[in-house]
Order: C-alpha cells, then structure tokens, then sequence
C-alpha cells in the first residue's frame, strides 16, 4: 500500500468513519434480514477486524478517531435514564423481584464460570478474568483486577457476553415463550449488561428501563459475591 493510503488511515476521522460506516452497514443488513442473529453491533466488529486485519493497520491508529464514538455514552445514558423514570411505577411495585432475579442470575452466572473453569482445568487467573463476564465493562474490570485477572481477557468476556446476549435472548423469549416485560428486562440486563439494554428497548420501554435498572444492581451483586471467592 502506498503511504498516501498509511497517512489517510493515520487520520482521527478514518477510525470515526470505520466505526460509524461500519455500524450503518451492520444496521442496514439487520433491517434486512431482520433475525437476531444478524446483530449490527457484531457486524459492525466483524468489517472493522476484516478492515484492520487485510489493510494491516495498527489498532492504535484506528483508536486515535474510534474513542470519540465513546462520547456517545453519556446522551444514551441520559436517555436510558428517562426511560427509567417514565417507567418508575412499574420498577417500584417490581423492585423485589428485579432484585431477586438479579441475585439469582449473577449467581448462576458466576457459579457457572467457576464450575467451566474447574472442569476444563483452566489456572485461576484465566477464571478470575471470566467471572465478572456479565456486567458492564467499569465494574466487571475493576472486579477482574481486584481478584487477579487480566483486564484484557476480562474486556473480551464482556463484549462477547454482551453480543451473545443480545442475538441469543429474543430467540430464547420466543423458544419459552416469556411475555412478563419485566422477566424479559430482568434477563436482559442481568446477563448481557449495556448491549443487552440496547436490545431490550428495541422490544419495548417497560423491558428497556427494567434492563437498565437490572444491569446496575446485577453490578452490585457481582461485586458482592466477588467477595466471597
């Protein structure tokens, strides 16, 4: 490649552009399709890696213009957050449980982890790194390097998890045929933390906000039961 292309890619705005062009293609293919498994978030990973790993591109020069997407978290916070309070009569008559769901499924979550990991002989450090693997990224790294783990498997779990959760969980809603809103955003925020959210409120409000509220008190539990291990 010549060093024109180089330069170009060295650009803030070509990690910008790769990241947000990605997604819209990742978006526009699931509209299509319209299945959960055509997830944009995850093709939207799959052009940025094939682009990256066929170009030979440094990661640092893509994340010179792809940190700037993560000034969108605090708007999409914000407005999670009015999806909350719009929905505050159905989280307080469901707050037991949501907390109880919570509880129940960061332990299933974590005592699955350590059960694997035992099984298959994998050295502590490897399940440490797992074992926060369903909450969101600030919590799940901290626990990960409070017990030992590394950060970077730890960011890995935590993305696949996610992503998983998101295709897998309406194929799972329908298979069970769940239709309790709170069940659904219970489950959703439980194991696949923000990405799941995300396709929580795709299904509906009630699960959006039950989502986002189960994301941060499953936190809270994981932190808690972490300090048992």
């Amino acid at each position: 490649m010549s060093k024109v292309f180089y330069d170009l890619c060295a650009n803030p705005f070509f990690g910008l552009f790769l990241t947000v062009g990605s997604f819209y293609i990742g978006d526009l293919v699931a509209k299509k399709v319209k299945s959960p498994l055509a997830n944009p978030l995850l093709i939207a990973m799959i052009i940025c890696v094939a682009v990256l790993k066929l170009f030979h591109i440094p990661y640092e020069d893509y994340m010179k213009g792809a940190q700037y997407v993560t000034f969108f978290l605090v708007p999409v916070t914000a407005m999670l957050g009015l999806s909350i309070y719009r929905q505050r009569k159905v989280l307080k008559e469901e707050f037991f449980p949501i907390v109880i769901g919570c509880l129940g499924g960061s332990l299933l979550s974590m005592g699955s982890t350590v059960i694997l990991c035992r099984m298959l002989a994998l050295h502590s450090e490897m399940l440490y790194s797992l074992l926060p693997k369903s909450v969101t990224t600030a919590i799940a790294i901290d626990v990960s390097s409070q017990l030992g783990g590394l950060e970077s498997v730890t960011m890995m779990a935590v993305v696949i998890c996610g992503t998983a959760g998101a295709i897998l969980h309406p194929i799972i809603i329908r298979a069970l045929r769940l239709k309790d809103p709170v069940a659904i955003g219970v489950a959703f925020g439980t194991a696949s933390h923000a990405v799941g959210t995300a396709k929580a409120l795709e299904i509906g409000e009630v699960e959006g906000a039950v989502s986002g509220v189960a994301m941060g008190v499953a936190g809270i539990c994981t932190v808690m039961i972490a300090l048992f291990i």
